[in-house]
């Protein structure tokens, strides 16, 4: 593995590359919010077998930095695209990203076709906000940005983001989500909630534009982006598929590693998950 520290407008990124030295096709991955590059680590020794694969560390996350400023989607596409150019890919990737990772990947597919060949996207609600939740987000951020992570918040990050059986089940998973939320820099973090969760616009329109084959993943327990969501926003699509995996929430790389992989390694072939039709 190699790591880079990438300068884009949306601060200087960490990029990490695994498999890098032969000519396998090119996957780009970007996270959710809230966590880091490591919630992939699980499923890297599947997906690398296939693909030469970009880790992105999104701003205001990990060691990454923050442009000290506010960002929209469309500028963290723009930042995908630098980080590509600085490490000389120059063909199509195959985009992965989760949550907040895949709202870029669908802005990155609408104005990038040509540096796209698929696009995943896995706990990915397209929809805004809603103003409920637009408030309860809102008070946690004043009390994160004066108290930072501090037990009740960390615990309410770790409750959204994994489903009631990951949380009973898998103490490693709630652990890591922790500790990506308790390690971030806290400025960077509260303007990355504000410029991408707060200010999160629908993104179904968009979908027209988006050409590329596109595979849409949920968990079944996710509590913003149902399966019938799901589907209504796939049927957008001109090349639009849909699967659901049992017991995930948002986090399903961390929470489903050996689904997650095995669905994205046959949807990049062309095949159907076993078991698990295209819906």
């Amino acid at each position: 593995m190699s790591e880079h520290m990438v300068n884009t407008r949306v601060g200087r990124l960490r990029v990490a590359v695994e498999g890098d030295g032969d000519d396998r096709p090119t996957a780009l991955l970007w996270h959710s919010l809230f966590v880091d590059e490591r919630t992939w680590e699980r499923v890297v020794p599947d997906l690398v077998c296939d693909r030469k694969l970009i880790i992105v560390t999104g701003p205001g996350h990990g060691t990454s930095g923050d442009p000290g400023h506010r960002y929209t989607m469309a500028d963290c596409a723009e930042a995908a695209l630098e980080v590509l150019d600085a490490i000389d890919v120059e063909g199509p990737v195959d985009w992965v990203g989760n949550a907040w990772g895949g709202h870029v990947g669908i802005v990155f597919a609408a104005q990038h076709p040509d540096r796209v060949r698929t696009l995943v996207t896995a706990g990915t609600p397209l929809h805004p906000y809603k103003l409920a939740d637009r408030l309860s987000t809102s008070l946690l951020l004043v009390a994160y940005r004066w108290l930072g992570p501090i037990g009740y918040l960390t615990d309410a990050v770790v409750e959204a983001l994994l489903s009631e059986r990951t949380r009973t089940t898998d103490p490693l998973a709630a652990r890591l989500v922790q500790d990506c939320f308790a390690g971030a820099d806290r400025a960077g973090m509260a303007n990355a909630v504000v410029s991408v969760s707060l200010s999160r616009i629908d993104l179904k329109p968009v979908l027209p534009n988006v050409r590329t084959p596109t595979l849409f993943i949920t968990g079944s327990a996710h509590p913003d982006w149902s399966p019938d969501q799901m589907r209504s926003a796939a049927a957008l699509l001109p090349h639009g598929s849909t699967q659901v995996v049992d017991g995930a929430a948002y986090l399903v790389p961390l929470e489903a590693p050996t689904e997650f992989g095995r669905s994205v390694r046959e949807f990049w072939t062309g095949r159907p998950a076993a078991g698990h039709a295209r819906q």
